[in-house]
């Protein structure tokens, strides 16, 4: 009975157990914030997220605008606003493949041919479209610079900036043609004085929409009937994600 009374009167004399185990519970939150404190950045830095993807930079340039009224259709409209109305149906279709277009206008304005190449070398763009329509012959008419080809240099004449990109310039026309000719739409191709491209420092074609005519050679569709457009659209829209895919590959 002694020794069970001196067992009793030291647990009375001791602290509560609840404040015993409060403190064990004090002691383990403040450790486990000091290992959170510790080990947090760890996983932080682990987990940034990836950097993002080099731009893909597609040029349309809408031929004529303002005071340049351009060709005069057949329909009675002027090239420049078939032309700006192809520009805006092939906009929507490269944007939605996830390329960042560029457009050297957006309305009716007037943009002189250095103006144009300046969008386009300031840009740094991978293609450049100049979109033009035509009621003489048929089909797409691929025009690229008849500048012979050079070696790149630091310091280019103006004028004849494209010289170094003839190739990857015949190779973007290459590349519209095979996508016009699946889409069951004729192509000509030829080579010419282009200014505003002649002085493009990127793969650059002038793209010329004539009408769509049938063996006699009768107009089907007019270069500016819409549907014709998005036809021509689609197919350049085409083209180009296959450009894309080829310059990315090793």
């Amino acid at each position: 009975m002694v020794a069970l009374d001196d067992a009793r009167r030291t647990l009375e004399s001791g602290p509560p157990r609840k404040m015993v185990l409060m403190k064990r519970l004090f002691v383990w939150v403040f450790a486990s914030a000091i290992v959170a404190t510790l080990f947090c950045p760890l996983t932080v830095a682990q987990s940034a997220p990836p950097a993002p993807q080099a731009r893909y930079i597609v040029v349309l340039d809408a031929a004529h605008g303002g005071d340049d009224q351009g060709g005069q259709l057949a329909s009675g409209q002027a090239e420049k606003t078939a032309t700006l109305v192809l520009s805006v149906k092939l906009r929507s279709l490269l944007s939605a493949r996830g390329f960042q277009v560029v457009t050297t206008r957006e309305s009716d304005a007037t943009v002189t041919s250095d103006r144009r190449a300046e969008i386009a070398n300031r840009t740094q763009a991978r293609a450049c479209l100049s979109l033009h329509v035509s009621d003489s012959g048929s089909g797409v008419h691929l025009f690229a610079s008849s500048l012979a080809p050079a070696s790149s240099a630091r310091f280019v004449p103006w004028k004849t900036a494209q010289a170094a990109w003839i190739t990857r310039s015949l190779a973007l026309t290459g590349a519209l043609n095979s996508s016009l000719q699946q889409a069951g739409i004729p192509v000509t191709l030829a080579r010419t004085t282009l200014p505003g491209i002649d002085s493009m420092t990127c793969p650059a074609v002038a793209i010329e929409l004539a009408p769509e005519r049938d063996a006699s050679h009768t107009v089907q569709s007019a270069p500016d009937d819409p549907a014709y457009q998005s036809r021509v659209a689609e197919a350049l829209a085409a083209a180009l994600l296959v450009w894309r895919t080829e310059a990315q590959q090793p």
